[in-house]
């Protein structure tokens, strides 16, 4: 006899429950993703690395959209077009703070 308390239990019914929670999560990966590859959007990083605009470019057409003035344009154009060499500081041994000296 099919009594009320002789079936699976509880056990199945989670085992449902989470096996339609699963589905429901594949289902909604796959739209995101359809949304997501289909949209035509470009990715934000596109261009290859060393492939924009030089910094020149980029000043140049800050100054031209107004967003900067004429003379920041100059002072850093010169700066850009200035080559830049490493500032290295010779320190001599007499200049050293050695704590060994001091006491």
């Amino acid at each position: 006899m099919w009594g009320w308390g002789y079936g699976w239990g509880w056990p199945m019914g989670l085992g449902m429950g989470l096996a339609g929670l699963f589905w429901l999560a594949v289902i909604g990966l796959l739209i995101w993703a359809l949304v997501h590859f289909l949209s035509g959007r470009a990715p934000v990083n596109y261009l290859p690395p060393g492939q924009g605009p030089s910094a020149l470019e980029i000043l140049s057409q800050r100054f031209a959209r107004g967003e900067i003035d004429s003379a920041t344009y100059e002072r850093m154009r010169s700066q850009l077009q200035t080559p830049q060499t490493p500032q290295t500081q010779i320190i001599e041994p007499t200049q050293r703070n050695d704590l060994s000296a001091t006491q």
